[in-house]
């Protein structure tokens, strides 16, 4: 690749532009979108034949630049005379991915760290096990070997200091941020009025924080700190309004008003504060609220954000759970079964169903969901699984995970149009469930077959509906 691109990168030791090109293996469609520092999309490139694409950014704007392929997204950091070619095979996006080229070992150093981030947020859970200093201890300890070994890379490499500062924001947020979920899996919602309790220093970090990093905005560490931080900051509004040990409810309206209030408050980014707005407020409302409920928060919301595309998406959303709700008929969309024949989905209902999604860009959720499906099938026999695809890529990458994994193709399915079919069930969270009864009639919209509570939730709404016989009475 360097020497079929080698000869454009010539010319001026400084720029105000950069070259990003490369090569995608097993490509899931024929383009690449290029989006600059705002998320705007700069072009939308072709690959060639040999499945490559190089482009030009004049009147470069230095920072974090993304590309997404086939569901895929990448962030990259951009800087004047920059010539950045990638390696990448779409089976593994991230594990394969490499930079080549000029600006490209900043690149391949914010990729592990990314990775590095992505497997210590799993590892969450098992660590929010340990007692508040021991946990304390622990991932300061971890975050200062991170920047000591950061700082031997920039002892050998010559780097800006605008990429200085991303490094180090990207290891000091994703420690901030494991820092602020913890109180949540450490107390759970029973005690979490004990986070009053934890060690004086235990957020120390608050003070370092920059609420309006508008180069962090699309950032992944800074923004999933930013959501446990502003969940934890309305703790204290709850318990003004609530007694002081009783069991804290995270989709209390009070709660989610406050925490609208609060990015209004302590965020001026338009960017940033749009972005939190909008998610925190389709958190509540995709929950499965009273309509009443939903339009109070939703016109809460609308009164805050500057978004009119944001403003928009969640009327649209808002629109779309009023026809989800329990009681209504499910709304009966086009699907495409793995031998490539169309249905509505209610013509294929025939027993209380629960409908789940899957994407083939996230490897972990599909191979969990099956897995927890498999478990479910055997607890309740009387129910029947219909699995759904979200991806609107080509069939071939839907059809080889399910050869490759040997998920049974009876009940595997894709969506004949997935942006309308995902707009019209409200799919914004891959987790997501849709429960019916053998009539196709909602039971529950917006189950999670994860929670820890599935199972009797599910088992209670069949009795509701007289569609089993309670194991007592048998």
């Amino acid at each position: 690749m360097s020497t079929l691109f080698g000869c454009q990168f010539k010319g001026a030791n400084t720029s105000d532009y950069a070259y990003i090109g490369g090569e995608i293996i097993n490509p899931k469609n024929n383009d690449v979108i290029l989006y600059n520092t705002k998320g705007q999309i700069i072009d939308s490139l072709t690959l060639d034949k040999n499945n490559r694409f190089i482009f030009k950014i004049d009147n470069l704007h230095p920072g974090l630049h993304s590309i997404t392929h086939g569901g895929e997204y990448q962030m990259l950091l951009l800087e004047p005379n920059d010539s950045i070619m990638m390696r990448l095979n779409t089976y593994d996006f991230d594990e394969s991915l490499v930079f080549t080229g000029n600006g490209a070992k900043k690149n391949n150093y914010l990729l592990k760290t990314y990775i590095s981030n992505e497997k210590e947020a799993k590892q969450l859970v098992r660590y929010a096990k340990m007692e508040p200093e021991t946990f304390n201890i622990f991932v300061e300890k971890r975050r200062l070997k991170q920047l000591a070994d950061f700082q031997k890379f920039l002892n050998n490499n010559d780097e800006s200091e605008f990429f200085k500062s991303i490094i180090e924001a990207n290891i000091n947020y994703n420690t901030y941020a494991d820092k602020e979920i913890y109180p949540f899996a450490y107390f759970g919602n029973n005690k979490l009025i004990h986070i009053k309790d934890l060690p004086n220093d235990f957020f120390s970090h608050r003070k370092n924080i920059d609420y309006n990093a508008s180069h962090l905005s699309r950032f992944f560490a800074y923004n999933r700190f930013l959501f446990s931080h502003i969940d934890n900051l309305a703790i204290d509004s709850y318990y003004e309004n609530h007694a002081y040990h009783s069991k804290f409810n995270r989709h209390a309206l009070g709660y989610n008003k406050s925490k609208l209030d609060l990015i209004d408050s302590i965020i001026t980014d338009p960017i940033i504060k749009n972005n939190l707005l909008k998610y925190k407020a389709r958190e509540y409302i995709s929950y499965n609220h009273t309509e009443e409920e939903a339009n109070e928060l939703l016109d809460y919301y609308l009164a805050k954000s500057t978004n009119e595309e944001d403003k928009l998406y969640m009327n649209d959303l808002v629109s779309s759970l009023k026809l989800l709700r329990q009681g209504n008929p499910l709304p009966n969309i086009s699907i495409v079964n793995y031998n490539d024949t169309e249905h509505f989905i209610n013509s294929i209902i025939t027993k209380p169903t629960i409908i789940y999604f899957w994407s083939s860009n996230s490897k972990s959720q599909y191979r969990n969901s099956h897995y927890m499906v498999d478990k479910l099938k055997s607890k309740f026999p009387q129910t029947d699984f219909i699995s759904i695809n979200v991806n609107d890529n080509n069939d071939r990458f839907w059809k080889n995970i399910i050869d490759n994994y040997k998920f049974p193709t009876i009940n595997e399915f894709k969506f004949k149009n997935s942006k309308i079919a995902r707009k019209t069930l409200a799919v914004n969270y891959l987790n997501k469930c849709i429960i019916v009864d053998q009539n196709g009639i909602i039971l529950h919209s917006n189950a999670n077959i994860f929670n820890s509570e599935f199972d009797q939730t599910f088992e209670e709404l069949l009795q509701k509906k007289h569609l089993i016989v309670k194991q007592d009475a048998l």
